[in-house]
């Protein structure tokens, strides 16, 4: 038996840091790691996926060379093993680097294997007994596979296999129109694969406002893209010409034919195989770890933190994570999540920026609603760029001039949206970004004129 002051099982983005802090503290601390240190943001998320958008987004903007005046000379080929070989040294020097960083901690100790509980203060990695009076869960999630007719008969990816392909599908099928799938449905018809979005509701990305939502998917058509929106009849077969998938059962063409099929349905948490019922952890229906607003779970000395909490599905919120616990047990803060304001990106091109409330739902929580915006063909940065697709939107409360929300669908999103969820992290209303002086020519500076725009929802 090996006794600790802290056990963490995963090694994703909140668990290094917090060995970290035990580290710096004086106190001793293993962390459990059963396949990659990084966890899904270094090995098959946001770095290797975000280095295969910047190469797509390269083809794409070669293709346009001309709109700006630049010649290139024949066609833009695809070299799909050195695009690969390009995220895949992001992902190693990043993985090697929290290695390295992990491995040189004078109190930490680096476990390869996986942990699986024996009791509330005792962990069982192969042979080894671990046991401390501190346990930290971060264990993460993995891919949805949904129980489609005929889902077992035919090979499929999920993003863990999508992320080392490579080769350019000849028609790639994506189940699934949100982020991970439209990210991954833009980036190889830019490519050059023939690619195919089926989803089962009414839209795409169906948590957005319905016109960030009609804009995407007119941008994504606009590309090439095929999107299948009330694909109500899902299923698979083999057939000799490739992966027959079944679409509707009412309207359309019933199925569609490709080369190759991505699941982008959903995740689940990765809880089902660490012995929590020894532990005594309490799970939700879905299988997620239930935390209180400190991260505690169900057991005195057992937390939860990442994507396995079901509290955050981000890098972001999972390091925010480790940063509540942090403080509230090293520093003698009383940190929770519920004071987490939640901002988000979707990393087409352009990205979609998102933080707080949307209109529908700042409606329907009964806010008297004021909305504004702005096509960003109306915005001199955008214009310049040659990159007018999307547009801007704020969400404020009448009454209070509380900002509610803002989405911004546009070049530079993913930065500018910062803007607004700064000034709703230090609790400014609207006056307050309607007077800001940003910088010309910026995409940030519209946000005071977006913000003078503003009338009733409705």
């Amino acid at each position: 038996m090996q006794t600790f002051d802290a056990i963490i099982i995963g090694a994703g983005q909140a668990g290094p840091s917090l060995a970290g802090r035990f580290n710096d503290a004086g106190k001793t601390v293993a962390i459990v790691e059963r396949k990659h240190v990084g966890g899904t943001c270094v090995n098959t998320g946001c770095k290797p996926t975000k280095t295969l958008v910047a190469s797509a987004y390269a083809a794409h903007l070669a293709r346009r060379s001309a709109d700006y005046g630049i010649g290139i000379g024949g066609d833009v080929t695809i070299d799909m093993p050195a695009v690969m070989r390009r995220a895949l040294k992001v992902t190693m020097d990043s993985r090697g680097s929290n290695e390295s960083w992990l491995e040189k901690m004078p109190h930490c100790t680096l476990i390869r294997g996986h942990a699986r509980f024996e009791s509330a203060e005792t962990i069982r990695v192969g042979d080894e007994l671990l046991t401390a009076p501190q346990i930290f869960l971060n264990v993460g999630a993995r891919a949805t596979i949904p129980d489609f007719e005929g889902v077992d008969d035919i090979p499929y990816m999920t993003n863990s296999d999508i992320v080392g392909l490579d080769r350019v599908p000849e028609h790639l099928v994506i189940i699934g129109g949100s982020y991970i799938g439209l990210e991954y449905a833009q980036m190889y018809r830019r490519f050059g694969a023939k690619v195919t979005v089926v989803e089962r509701g009414e839209r795409i990305v169906s948590r957005e406002d319905a016109e960030i939502s009609q804009s995407i998917h007119e941008m994504l058509e606009a590309e090439g893209i095929v999107i299948r929106t009330g694909a109500d009849c899902i299923r698979f077969r083999k057939t000799d010409d490739g992966i027959a998938v079944g679409l509707s059962c009412d309207e359309g063409e019933p199925e569609v034919i490709g080369s190759d099929v991505l699941l982008a349905v959903g995740r689940r948490p990765n809880t089902d195989d660490l012995g929590l019922d020894k532990a005594g952890v309490t799970l939700d229906e879905r299988g997620y770890i239930e935390v209180g607003d400190d991260l505690s779970t169900s057991v005195a000395g057992i937390w939860a933190m990442g994507d396995c909490n079901g509290r955050g599905a981000f890098t972001h919120t999972a390091y925010n994570d480790f940063e509540i616990v942090a403080a509230n047990l090293l520093d003698g803060e009383s940190r929770k999540v519920s004071d987490r304001l939640l901002g988000y990106a979707l990393y087409t091109d352009p990205p979609l920026g998102r933080v707080g409330m949307t209109e529908h739902q700042a409606v329907k929580a009964g806010h008297k609603v004021l909305v504004g915006t702005r096509p960003m063909s109306q915005v001199g940065r955008a214009v310049e760029k040659g990159e007018t697709i999307g547009l801007m939107k704020i969400v404020t409360d009448a009454e209070t001039k509380k900002i509610l929300g803002a989405a911004l669908l546009g070049t530079g999103g993913d930065e500018a949206i910062h803007g607004v969820l700064d000034m709703m992290n230090a609790g400014a209303t609207y006056d307050a970004l309607r007077w800001a002086v940003p910088i010309h020519p910026t995409v940030s500076e519209l946000w005071p004129t977006v913000v003078q725009s503003m009338k009733p929802a409705g």
